[in-house]
């Protein structure tokens, strides 16, 4: 079998306060491979943004490894853990996080110019990305113009702008209402098996999950088969 895009080695992340320690991952193990959708499906509080966090390397495992296409990221300093997730990681979270200030063009642009890909061609990109997502008479709009279902769209064509090779969802759809949910799910579903990504998405809509090749939980900080 090919080696895994993503892979989660004995991951341990807790946090302190003033009331002790709190162990949320306890030796988390998982192999996620190109072009496999795997649902992530657990209760709130059990740690499933900071498995997400933790593997998108937004935050440091205090145990384990996390592997990115082989490299081992525990092996990196700041700068050079930047940019492999800039390089390789997609993010999409439940409420968009879009910079209101810009247009959804710009919204998709400005990665790719922090990658320094030439202007020229991340303009190309972003506008191929969004015209794939139906926005084209969109791109030009700022988000307080745009409904709850195109501010996702433009979220999920940000997080494709640098051609991750894995993308991470943090219950992508949970801010949108049903019907907008199944359709905004079912192209973010064509767009990673166009582009044989391997994804991690979390969601508490079973019937969303079921939709994925297969689904995992998390139980006593380790992941398991739902």
């Amino acid at each position: 079998m090919p080696e895994p895009s993503l892979a989660l080695r004995g991951v341990e992340r807790r946090y302190r306060s003033e009331a002790g320690e709190l162990p949320v991952l306890r030796g988390a193990d998982l192999d996620l491979h190109a072009g496999e959708i795997v649902a992530l499906v657990a209760p709130s509080g059990t740690g499933k943004s900071t498995l997400l966090h933790v593997a998108g390397l937004l935050e440091k495992p205090d145990g384990g490894r996390v592997l990115v296409e082989g490299r081992d990221s525990g092996n990196l300093n700041d700068d050079a853990r930047t940019a492999l997730r800039r390089e390789t990681i997609g993010f999409v979270y439940q409420f968009h996080h879009l910079l209101p200030e810009f247009t959804a063009e710009e919204n998709v642009l400005l990665p790719q110019l922090a990658a320094s890909r030439p202007r020229r061609d991340a303009e190309t990109r972003a506008r191929e990305l969004l015209g794939a997502f139906g926005l084209d008479h969109r791109r030009d709009h700022r988000p307080s113009r745009l409904s709850g279902g195109e501010q996702q769209r433009v979220a999920i064509a940000r997080a494709l702008a640098n051609a991750p090779k894995v993308l991470l969802a943090d219950e992508p759809t949970g801010n949108l209402d049903t019907g907008t949910a199944d359709r905004v799910f079912t192209e973010l579903l064509a767009a990673v098996r166009g582009r044989g990504l391997a994804a991690l998405i979390a969601t508490h809509n079973p019937e969303l999950a079921a939709r994925m090749d297969r689904t995992v939980t998390l139980r006593d900080g380790l992941i398991v088969p739902a």
